[in-house]
């Protein structure tokens, strides 16, 4: 296994343990079959991601494990990305609180539709890295990068946001919650500051931006906005 590898298979276990600690710990309960099944599926996903990345795009797997306040070189996208960390613990927590003192009654198929939900979040995601070598996790600017217009980027500025936000509404449904959609909005807020950092940030430091900003006038959603 390569250095690259453990360090992806490292990354994807801290990650699912952490998820089950922000599931289960305010549940106060194992027997949780809804938060079995997402982590199931998000684990099942996301190796799934990462093993095509190492065969197939081994550089942008690297820039995506360079992630968090930490990794920015930005001030105010360490902010944003404190505050992000912020509402995706949120999301889980308020979920897995809603599960223990039954503030909300989710039927078996809505949790089964955010699975679902997660699944095709996750999987526009993969299709924006197979369109997109240069999304790495933090706003910067690689070697040889360009802007990308085509699949997706022909639509929208920020396809990855959408696949994301898929995902993270699913979550609150997984796992049986209709109250932890609420935390759904504080992460949408972050999103929207976020993309429009970044922007700003390409504008200045990436050729050919402004032009691509000028033809494709939606950030996130296509006839909205």
């Amino acid at each position: 296994m390569t250095e690259l590898n453990k360090k992806a298979t490292l990354g994807l276990v801290e990650l699912i343990v952490v998820m089950a600690a922000l599931t289960f710990l305010p549940a106060w309960t194992f027997d949780y079959w809804q938060a079995w099944i997402l982590l199931a599926v998000f684990f099942a996903c996301t190796l799934s991601i990462d093993l095509y990345l190492v065969k197939n795009d081994p550089k942008l797997l690297e820039r995506r494990l360079k992630a968090g306040p930490g990794s920015e070189r930005e001030k105010s996208q360490k902010i944003i990305q404190g505050m992000a960390m912020v509402a995706f613990v949120a999301i889980f927590v308020f979920s897995a609180l809603d599960h223990r003192f039954g503030w909300s009654s989710v039927p078996p198929y809505l949790s089964v539709l955010g699975d679902v939900l997660v699944a095709l979040g996750l999987y526009f995601v993969f299709l924006v890295f197979k369109e997109n070598t240069f999304t790495s996790a933090i706003i910067e600017i690689g070697d040889e990068q360009r802007v990308v217009t085509t699949g997706p980027y022909a639509l929208v500025r920020h396809p990855m946001y959408i696949g994301a936000l898929v995902m993270l509404i699913g979550v609150p449904l997984a796992l049986g919650s209709l109250w932890g959609l609420l935390a759904i909005i504080p992460m949408i807020l972050v999103l929207v500051w976020r993309l429009l950092d970044e922007e700003k940030f390409l504008a200045q430091n990436l050729a050919g931006y402004s032009e691509y900003q000028s033809k494709v006038r939606y950030h996130l959603v296509p006839l909205i906005w």
